[in-house]
């Protein structure tokens, strides 16, 4: 019987010479730990090295979700709100997770030298296939603020085969004009780093209230130890080039996209642009109410529940229950539909906690859920 006892052990979980059962499953639970922790890695790129943390494992036939930050943030400060949220983790749960971190941007990095040369978007975009190759990954779906928006957006228009969807929060598509760069150097003159960039990332209505959201993330800025990369990342971003975006033309996203802003979000002009010149039939714009600058962090549950509809409509998570929103959104889509077969599949999307009614107008309308 001993014997017995034996083989059925070593068939079921093989051991290491010395192990034993005991320390066997120690190494299991240590080994789930660490994969509920992320792990965390570094890869050389031509442009510098790119560190970037891993959750879940690969699942078979599914992309990863990558991410990629906005300036003046982390993976963690900027997505962790999002992906802890309670709803998220049925989503979670289904995909293995790469959180990039732009160089010099990780936690405890160190400050790059005086005259160090970081690398432009158009560079960051090229380092995410030194990523995946690492990972040996070969098809993500992206979810990208503001700069890590467009560094996706590009990383897309360079490499269409490998990015099956994309969600980009508060992506500013177009290279600064000349009145943009005269008024950004006239208020370097006036303001600190972490001020213009707080101002990048929240509306003048939310700095002024002075929520504790934003005391948290003023305090995060202006006290980073690595402000001197968090600047090289800002001047990166003010001399992006234009993504030249054209609807019908050559230049467009191939994949399934999802634009998300605040109302009255500092980049809400430059995402209604955006999605002007984006093919309609494969374009979602949601627009939150009361989120602010940073959708992410204020209406986690909200844009979680976007994220999940978004998901079932490429064809992930069919099993999955509809939200409340993506029930709202159906019905909405259904009466549409019924009242003129021929709309533009191209959808805003505006969150309201007030009411459900659906304009009647040319493609690109406004659609008001109840959330």
């Amino acid at each position: 019987m001993a014997e017995l006892q034996e083989v059925q052990i070593t068939e079921e979980k093989p051991l290491l010479p010395g192990q034993t059962p005991e320390a066997a499953k120690e190494a299991e639970l240590a080994a789930r730990i660490l994969l509920d922790q992320g792990q965390t890695h570094s890869v050389e790129t031509p442009y510098g090295s790119v560190t970037f943390t891993v959750y879940g494992t690969p699942k078979p036939k599914r992309p990863a979700i990558l991410t990629y930050h906005d300036v003046g943030l982390n993976y963690k400060s900027c997505f962790q709100p999002l992906f802890q949220f309670g709803d998220m983790q049925e989503i979670i749960q289904n995909f293995v997770r790469v959180h990039v971190d732009a160089p010099g941007m990780e936690e405890g990095a160190a400050v790059f030298p005086l005259g160090y040369q970081y690398p432009s978007l158009d560079q960051l975009a090229d380092m995410i296939p030194c990523i995946l190759q690492y990972l040996n990954f070969s098809t993500i779906i992206g979810v990208g603020v503001g700069a890590g928006a467009y560094v996706l957006s590009r990383y897309a228009l360079n490499h269409p085969d490998t990015v099956e969807g994309l969600v980009l929060i508060n992506i500013d598509p177009n290279a600064k004009g000349w009145m943009d760069w005269a008024a950004h150097k006239l208020t370097g003159l006036t303001s600190s780093i972490s001020e213009m960039i707080l101002g990048h990332l929240f509306s003048q209505e939310e700095l002024s209230g002075n929520s504790e959201l934003i005391q948290k993330y003023r305090n995060i800025i202006t006290h980073a130890p690595n402000l001197d990369n968090i600047e090289l990342y800002w001047n990166s971003y003010n001399n992006r080039r234009d993504l030249n975006f054209e609807r019908g033309g050559d230049i467009t996203l191939k994949c399934p996209v999802m634009l998300v802003v605040g109302d009255q979000a500092p980049h809400e002009d430059a995402v209604v642009e955006c999605n002007s010149k984006l093919d309609p039939t494969q374009t979602s714009f949601l627009k939150m109410a009361d989120s602010g600058g940073q959708p992410q962090l204020t209406q986690p549950g909200k844009l979680t529940e976007a994220f999940k509809y978004f998901l079932q409509g490429m064809g992930y998570m069919a099993s999955s229950c509809m939200t409340r929103l993506s029930r709202s959104r159906t019905a909405s889509l259904t009466s549409a539909a019924s009242i003129d077969g021929n709309r533009s599949r191209s959808r805003t999307l505006s969150q309201s906690s007030e009411s459900g009614t659906l304009s009647s107008g040319p493609p690109g309308h406004t659609m008001e859920v109840s959330c």
